[in-house]
């Protein structure tokens, strides 16, 4: 019997990100992290920020995705989110740069809320950038 994969896709507004096979799957849920192997149950979840890994064999691919819905139906595992970006293409350098940075004083309660969800999502981005370079 041939090893069964799980079939990714990764759709923004803009493009489809990711559309490969893969053994293994971990995405970032918003109450936590989820791990997907083939032959799994039927789900939609919502996602969070965070990264996206897939597995292939030995071979493993990252991505830093953006909150948005999963879907899982057939082995196959379907992201929605506003942002995908391969792990390649993070900046650890910018990123390390942005942080650094004080952002300036937030008036208001959700003001502050933005801002820390927004710093929230730099070190996650930071951490997946900081895997290629280790």
């Amino acid at each position: 019997m041939p090893h069964e994969r799980l079939h990714c896709l990764v759709i923004t507004p803009e493009r489809t990100v990711v559309d490969e096979r893969a053994d293994f799957i971990a995405l970032p849920l918003y109450d936590g992290e989820l791990g997907v192997l083939p032959g799994r149950a039927p789900l939609v979840g919502r996602l969070g920020f965070g990264e996206l890994r897939l597995r292939r064999g030995e071979e493993w691919r990252y991505y830093y995705v953006d909150g948005g819905f999963v879907q899982i139906k057939h082995d196959t595992v379907t992201l929605l989110t506003a942002r995908a970006i391969p792990a390649n293409e993070l900046d650890a350098r910018s990123l390390e740069a942005e942080l650094a940075q004080a952002p300036p004083p937030a008036v208001t309660t959700e003001a502050r809320q933005r801002q820390q969800a927004q710093r929230e999502r730099q070190r996650a981005m930071l951490r997946i950038a900081r895997k290629l370079t280790a």
